[in-house]
Order: C-alpha cells, then structure tokens, then sequence
C-alpha cells in the first residue's frame, strides 16, 4: 500500500522536483530499487532488451565545447572534416555482415558554423550544412544495406526534423540536464550554444508534434544536483505525457577522461547512478524503456539490472563506442549470461522499439515502412530467422529444439504463464490481455506453453491424428472484391498474379466430384470469387449438381461472404438462404472470410467485405439450422497479438452460444504473391514461434469449447505440421485435391498430399493415424480402401470468363455491402 502511493503521488501530473525529492528522500535506496524493479517486471516482464548496431560517426567536428567529451575534436591535419559515403557504407555493410539491424549516426553539432574546413568540404560535396549530408548518408545506407538509420544530429528545427524522418526510423537528443546553471562560466557546458536546455527541450518537443520515436536522457555526474537531476526527467516526462514519443531515456553515467577539462572531476558514485535509475523508473510511465550503457559499468551490470532497467542500448559487434572509446562493448554473449544470472532474457530489437514499430503508420514515414515491416513479427519485435509460411525452408531450429526436448524433463511455466495456463486447462474464459501474453512467450516459457498445450490435447484426443480426403472446387476465380491479401482472385489487371480469370461449367464440377468420389474423398470443398454475374441460384445450382452426380459426397463449401452475398442478391434472409442451400444438398460451411475478426485490420485487408459482426451473424444463423462449420483465422500481416487474441474470443463466445463449430484452424499469412505485401503494407506472415503459439493457444482458449485443432500442411510443409503435432494439434485437415488458393500466393508444398503420405507423417510421430469424415465420424471401408491407391487426377478444365483482359471488373449495385 506504501508502495502504491509513493509511485501515484510521484505520477502526478503536477507534481514540483521539490515535492518528488521530499517523496523519495526518506525511502532506502534499497527499498528505491525493489519498487522500480517491480515496476518494471509489470510492464516488461523478463524481457532486457538491446540493439544490434553498427556506429557511423559522421563528423567528430563540433561547435561546442562540452568539458568532459572526447569524441568531438578540432579539425587535425591530414584529416578529413566528415566521412565519404563509401566510408559511410564500409562501415554499414560491415554491420550488415555481423547481423546489425541498426545505423547509429553520431555526429557533432553545426561544425560548418565553427570551422572552415566543414564549410568547404560541405559546399565541394553540394550540401548546404552537416544535416543535410546527414541525410543523404542516411539515405544512401538505408537504400542500399537495409539497415534502419538512427540519428543523433544535435539540436534542429522542424524542418530539419522532417527531412531526416523521411530517411531515419528513429531520432534522439540527449537533454543531459535541464539546468541553464551547468551553462554558466565554469560549468560544463560554458560555451557550448547547443547544450542550452530550453533549445534542447525544445528540439524534443518538435520531435513530438511530427511524430518521430525519440531518444534522450541525461548525463548524471556533471555538476547537476538531486533537485537538478529529477527536474530534468520532470522536464522530459511532461513532454512525453504531451507527445507520446518518447521511446527510451538513458541515464548515462559520466566517467571523467584525460586530455579533458573535467579529467580530475569525481564520477558519480555507484549509488548516485543506482538511485537515479531507479526513479527514473518510477517517475515515467511503466512502458517506458530505461536505459543504461553496460561498457560504462563493468563488472556492476546486476546491480543496473536491479535498479529497474530494461535495456542495455545498442552494442555494435563492429565499431567500438566513439563517446567512450576507452569503454568496450561488453560480447553479446557475456551480455546475455549477465542477464540471465539476473533471472532476465537478453533480447534482440530494432532501433524503433516494439511499441512504435507495432504503430508504424503513425511512427514511421511511409518509404521506411517496408522495410520495417520485413524485419518485425506481430509484436514489433525482429524477426531472427528467414523462414515464412509457405517457403520451402526449414523452421528455426532453435524452435524445433525446445519441441522436441524430452517429454520427461520439465517445462516450468514461470510468472503469469503459470496462472494463465491453469486457468485455461479449467475450461475458464481467458481474458484478452491473458491471451496476448501467452503470443508473448519466448525461450522456455514457448516450450512449456506448447507442452501444456499439447497436454490438454492427450486429454481430449488421445494419440489419434485426423484427416479427411477431400477435393477442393474453386469454381471461379474472378472477384469483384479488392481484398487486398487475395492472389487468388483476378480483379484489376495490376493485381492478376498468377493465371486467367475462369468459371467453370457445372459438367466441370459434377466430373471433378465424381473423380473425387473415385479416388477415395467423402468431401467436396467448394469456394471462389464473387462472380459479379453470381446470384444466390447459383450456389444453389452448384450443390444440386454435386449431389445430381455423387449423393453421398459430403459438401462443405461457401464462406459467410459467400452465403451472405447470396442471399441478399435473391432479396431473401440469411437464415431463409441457407435453409434453401441445406435442402439443395449443402453439409457444412467452411469458416473462411473471416482473416481476422476486428474491423481495424478489415478495414486494410478487405474494407468492401463483410464485417466481423456480418460474419458472426451468418455463423450463428448457420449454426441454428443445423450446419456446423469450422473456423479459421488468417493472421501474420498488418495484424497485431490484440487482433488475434479479440479473434479467439469472437470465436469462444460464439462457440459457447451455439456449438456449432467442429475445429479451429489457424492460417498464416502466405506473402510472396499477396497484393498488399507487393505494396510494401504488410508482414511476410507470422514467425514459426507465432505459428505454432497459434496452434498452441488455440487450444488452450477453446478448452472445452472446440475440440479439434487443425494445422495447415499446404502453409507449413511437413517440417512445420511435425512442430505443431506438438503443440496441441490433433488434426491435418484434408488430402485437398487440386489446392490452388495458397498455391496463387505463393506457397511451395504441393498441391494434394495423399492418405498414404499422411499417415506416414503421422506414425513417424509415434500418433496413430485416423481417416475421418467432414464431421468427424468414422470412413466406410470401402472409402478408405478407395483412398489408398488411387488413380493420377486427369487434367482440370477450366472455362475462360468473358473478363480476359483482366481489366476492372464491375460491383453491381445490388450488392453494394450495407
């Protein structure tokens, strides 16, 4: 209760230095540091983050003269004033090699208004001043190493700001100290125009009106008083209450140099920095990033971790620290082992942290977000392997490695993982927030939210492995929609990736079924575009065909945009069409259409589509007459763990309302040929670990709600479908004849995999295999036996539509959405 209100009343948006100072003066350092420390934890978990970078000094000219630096000094002869771009991109490429993400360029301030020599070199080159060769070096890395600029220029004014937005992910400006007094003769800062605050301040704030990720701090042990120190965090604080862009603040601590005025003045004392840290820690808003440069405390980083860090800054593998170039980079390596005796996980991040990389319409400008997109997973966090859904790659194997540690050693869920899963193995409703931590999980809290998850599926399914052998009709792929991760349908010309518009015939479709029939499949799987010439009749008329040539062939076709568009073309009810489609032979509604059930992330994918309570209501009036569906999420593209996790809900709460869902399957997002990818809009799909989380969540939310969970051999091959069998999964989904929809974007896996080939992927698990029906029954023998050798699928006929061209296809009046 002490604890709740020292940190409320150190909140307070009024709140004077003086007042802060008296709060904290009586409360032990010790006491000072568990509470930060647990503020911390709150927000960041076990999370210690840093940046892999590689550090690009510009130009160590400056026109100030700070008394402790060493990094700026006067021009010396034989020397040029700034780097050439080819020594610019040296260095870059050198960080690219070792797996830099970041482009840290340091720089001094305005040398061109101080030294002769930085205004000719400037004027030889073609550039009015330092910050605009800043951005053409920034500019010229990005372009050609991909690696996101950070830029710390020193103070300018919003246009300056602009410009490097343009070429730079994030920005930043150490305040130092707020105190015009270190300004003064014989202060640190004496006769250093760009080290006054309010121009520093104001830098900051500029920063904040145009939206860019910020970086600042202060530099403690220079002169500044306690009462100084916290009026310099006040003073960066209000201006992130105001802005929101301040991204991390780094309290820096001085160390005195030779060859330098201060070079006898005392480095702050260890406790100082703790104490500093820690109400740092307290003063701002939870989610903030603390940070603390580790090579300027060597030997004492358990201590700094204590205090209620979360970060450790950049740390180049290539370049030394050019501030502090007596002070190594500690090895990544020894970083992580330090952190991990701290009971902390060292992890990697962008020079934009997560947050801002997770909002990067607002944060970032749009000739960066490509390639910021490429780099991040859902969360915002980087990408650390190559493999995507649909590819022809391996999956990580440090992934693989945890799934396949021995069933009989343990996987201890830690902190709210603990909690979480209980709740979800009593068949409780997970809250969103629970669900969005468990997406969160890495390392071994991965492996052991996977192995509860594949718990609860033994208790459900036992061993037994499902599939159904199944062809899937895609009667046409023409579409009047513009959804924007589609490569299936052909829309607009610039859109048509891969084939020609077609519509076949229904003496196509009944000789595809009766093929299907043949060759062992209980179920058709039928869906396709919206044909602006279809109307309700003709899904009625596809059902009546299939059964006319195979009654007994299970249909499972139609998704809710389907139905609903359907029934409004016939101007009847939903409810009253799928009456009319039941009686015409339909079985069940495959749950498609649904991408992610938020109308934030609809309106991007597909804002002309049904929304997510259009696509609710058709479920639940398809439950209520009696046909059952499956449901399927397609995750891994502008969506966030908030989406997936309001998605499973949408689902449970229906489930729980209706019954009527058989399975759930999760479907990452395949890229390669995906419109809004092409346009540099979106993610290329999920990570593996958010894959098989997916997989692994899915059931742990649907406990005792849905018990199938499916995984997706087309999008994740078979490597991927092992991974999942081990995180929940119970079912392969189908043997899918003539799979064309992920083919269209881009996956590499096939286009059918057979009975045979699935039930020696499943006993390779030591599973036993299960041929199914659609729901989940039991496979006639004859049927099964029909499966097992089955004759070469003879050539599709396809009909070319009227649309050849591919130009712009028409949206009929009637079926505008409502």
């Amino acid at each position: 209760m002490v604890d709740r209100m020292l940190l409320e009343s150190l909140r307070r948006s009024d709140i004077s230095a003086s007042e802060a100072l008296s709060l904290v003066s009586d409360v032990s350092l010790p006491d000072l540091m568990r509470m930060a420390a647990s503020k911390r934890d709150e927000a960041h978990g076990r999370k210690i983050s840093y940046s892999r970078k590689v550090f690009i000094p510009l130009t160590q000219l400056c026109r100030d003269v700070c008394h402790y630096c060493t990094f700026a000094h006067p021009p010396k002869k034989g020397q040029c004033a700034y780097l050439t771009i080819d020594e610019v991109l040296a260095i870059a490429r050198a960080g690219r090699e070792a797996g830099c993400k970041e482009a840290l360029f340091t720089l001094g301030d305005k040398p061109e208004l101080r030294y002769r020599q930085a205004e000719r070199e400037l004027h030889e080159m073609g550039f009015a001043s330092t910050l605009a060769y800043l951005q053409e070096a920034a500019r010229v890395v990005f372009r050609e190493t991909g690696l996101l600029p950070h830029l710390n220029p020193g103070l300018m004014e919003a246009d300056d700001i602009a410009a490097l937005r343009k070429v730079s992910i994030s920005q930043g400006i150490m305040l130092e100290s707020a105190s015009a007094r270190l300004c003064e003769p014989g202060g640190p800062h004496f006769g250093s125009p760009d080290k006054e605050p309010t121009s520093r301040l104001r830098t900051i704030e500029l920063a904040g009106q145009l939206s860019v990720p910020f970086t600042s701090g202060l530099l403690i042990g220079i002169g500044e008083t306690p009462l100084e120190r916290i009026s310099s965090l006040l003073a960066l604080r209000n201006l992130d209450d105001r802005y929101g862009h301040i991204q991390e603040v780094i309290i820096q601590n001085f160390r005195p140099k030779p060859e330098t005025r201060m070079r006898d003045a005392p480095a702050p004392t260890m406790e100082e920095h703790l104490w500093t840290l820690a109400l740092t820690r307290l003063l701002f808003r939870p989610d903030m990033n603390i940070q603390a440069p580790p090579n300027l405390s060597p030997g004492v980083l358990h201590m700094i971790l204590a205090a209620g860090i979360n970060d450790w800054g950049g740390v180049s593998p290539v370049t030394p620290d050019h501030v502090n170039p007596e002070a190594p980079w500690p090895h990544v390596t020894r970083l992580s082992e330090a952190t991990a005796e701290c009971g902390k996980t060292l992890v990697e991040r962008l020079a934009v942290y997560p947050a801002y990389a997770r909002q990067y319409a607002r944060w970032t400008d749009a000739s960066l977000q490509k390639n910021l997109l490429g780099l991040v997973d859902g969360n915002g966090w980087p990408r650390l392997d190559e493999w995507c859904p649909g590819a022809r790659c391996d999956p990580p194997a440090g992934e693989l490695a945890m799934l396949r540690e021995d069933a009989s050693s343990p996987a201890v869920l830690t902190g709210n993982f603990r909690g979480i899963v209980a709740k979800a193995h009593s068949g409780a409703r997970l809250d969103e927030a629970e669900i969005v931590s468990l997406f969160e999980a890495e390392g071994r809290d991965f492996r052991a939210v996977c192995r509860a998850a594949d718990e609860l599926r033994r208790s459900v399914s036992g061993d037994s492995v499902s599939y159904v052998v199944n062809r899937n009709i895609n009667y046409t792929n023409i579409c009047y929609f513009r959804c924007q991760f589609c490569a299936f349908s052909k829309g607009k010309l610039a859109e048509n990736l891969r084939g020609r518009p077609y519509d076949i015939s229904m003496d196509e479709i009944g000789r595809r079924a009766c093929e299907a029939w043949e060759r062992g499949a209980t179920e058709v799987c039928m869906q396709g575009g919206i044909h602006p010439a279809y109307t309700g009749a003709k899904y009625l008329e596809i059902c009546r065909t299939v059964k006319q040539f195979t009654p007994e062939m299970h249909i499972h076709a139609f998704s809710p945009l389907e139905v609903f568009q359907g029934a409004k073309t016939l101007g009847i009810s939903v409810d009253e069409f799928l009456r009319e489609l039941k009686d015409a032979g339909l079985s069940t509604l495959p749950g498609t259409a649904a991408e992610i059930l938020d109308d934030e992330v609809r309106g991007i994918l597909c804002p002309d589509k049904i929304n997510t309570a259009q696509w609710l209501q058709v479920m639940a009036a398809a439950h209520r007459a009696g046909l059952r569906s499956t449901a399927t999420i397609m995750f891994g593209h502008v969506d966030r763990y908030e989406h997936w996790a309001k998605h499973l809900l949408r689902i449970r709460d229906l489930q729980t309302e209706t019954g009527g869902f058989t399975e759930f399957v999760p479907l990452p997002f395949v890229h390669m040929e995906a419109p809004i990818y092409l346009k540099g809009r979106s993610r290329k799909g999920p990570t593996f670990r958010e894959v098989v989380l997916m997989h692994a969540i899915g059931r742990l939310v649907f406990h005792s709600k849905i018990s199938n969970i499916q995984t997706s051999w087309v999008k994740l091959g078979e490597k991927g479908v092992r991974a999942c069998l081990e995180a929940g999964v119970n079912d392969l989904g189908g043997t899918l004849m003539d799979e064309t929809i992920s083919r269209s974007a881009g996956a590499q896996h096939g286009h059918e995999m057979a009975p045979k080939q699935m039930e020696e992927l499943i006993r390779a698990m030591a599973r036993l295999p299960r041929q199914r029906t659609t729901l989940y029954g039991e496979v006639a023998d004859d049927r099964y036996l029909a499966s097992l050798n089955p004759p070469p699928l003879t050539p599709i006929v396809t009909g070319l539509d009227d649309h050849r061209d591919g130009g712009d296809i028409p949206r009929p009046r009637a079926l505008e959405m409502t």
